[in-house]
């Protein structure tokens, strides 16, 4: 039984193999991402256990990415394959400035998650379910499949961590602000990036924002997280301040879905707060390292030996 359940929509990438506009590369490499399926792989690769609630359409993308997620040893009994629909794609241009993404993913199957996709006895076992504001605004439909799986954990008990993912690209014409923020209120475990913090909750100090989170939400752990400037994790009683884990990146998207897999990862070991929190400050550094979302991602074994000091061998 899976100790996490993660729900949303992975899509089929195209990363070139050099950086510049897209218009003059011919080069590609196919891989797998979603920022719920990037948080169960990670937590696998740490030695934990997790399982994916999606759709992907009958075509080859949806082959290739349950052949990736099931290789990463992340399970995959709970996505089912659609075969009136198209399995989302998702384009990489990389640059100096930073990464652009260009989203074909209307329409798309799991866009089209419904809440009978959600049954009770996917959470026979779950510690956490985690869940990104992504899924809600792909469609009506997949707004209510997460308002059931929050319903569901909180009948049972069960942690719900909430990263807040906001994707403006997505809103379009909407605001999902108010959406967005109530899920955020109604977590256990909220994982926020600072500018989200700015967005749904009005201010960039960390003080307000924790105060926000376990006063007026329903918060047991949070963490702020801000990129290389580190991150600050609190449990409602005091803030600790996780510097960044040193690295050399190249690509940043993956980063803040590593930092919730290691985290969370340190919630199910029961860990001290800021080792929580270092676990994090060190997946999401490893992430961006590499072009794709969740290549870097340590290993169990990786992690224990950056947490011990000790130094990799290389040769």
């Amino acid at each position: 039984m899976p100790e996490i359940l993660t729900a949303g929509e992975t899509m089929a990438v195209l990363v070139p193999e050099g950086t510049g506009p897209l218009h003059y590369h011919d080069r590609y490499q196919l891989k797998a991402a979603g920022a719920e399926s990037n948080v169960a792989i990670g937590v696998c690769k740490l030695g934990h256990t997790a399982s994916f609630l999606s759709r992907i359409g009958e075509d080859e993308m949806g082959i290739f990415i349950l052949h990736t997620l099931r290789a990463e040893g992340v399970e995959v009994n709970r996505v089912k394959t659609d075969s009136g629909y198209h399995t989302g794609l998702m384009l990489k241009e990389i640059d100096e400035r930073g990464t652009k993404v260009f989203y074909y993913r209307e329409n798309s199957a799991a866009s089209h998650m419904q809440t009978e996709d959600v049954q009770e006895e996917f959470l026979q076992g779950v510690k956490i379910v985690h869940l990104t504001g992504v899924t809600p605004v792909l469609s009506k439909s997949c707004k209510e499949a997460v308002d059931k799986l929050f319903a569901l954990a909180h009948q049972k008990n069960i942690q719900v961590s909430f990263d807040p993912n906001i994707r403006k690209k997505l809103w379009g014409d909407k605001d999902y602000s108010e959406l967005i923020r109530n899920y955020t209120m109604q977590a256990q475990i909220v994982l926020i990036g600072l500018d989200e913090a700015e967005i749904l909750l009005e201010t960039r100090d960390k003080d307000k924002i924790f105060h926000r989170l376990f006063v007026k939400g329903n918060a047991r752990i949070a963490a702020i997280k801000d990129g290389a400037n580190g991150a600050f994790v609190s449990d409602g009683k005091s803030i600790e301040e996780i510097p960044p884990y040193p690295c050399h990146p190249k690509e940043t998207i993956g980063a803040g879905d590593g930092f919730n897999a290691g985290f969370l990862c340190g919630v199910l070991e029961e860990k001290p707060l800021d080792i929580c929190g270092k676990m994090g400050a060190v997946c999401g550094a490893l992430a961006t390292e590499v072009t794709g979302d969740f290549e870097g991602y340590p290993t169990q074994i990786q992690m224990k030996q950056i947490l011990n000091g000790e130094q990799e061998i290389f040769r």
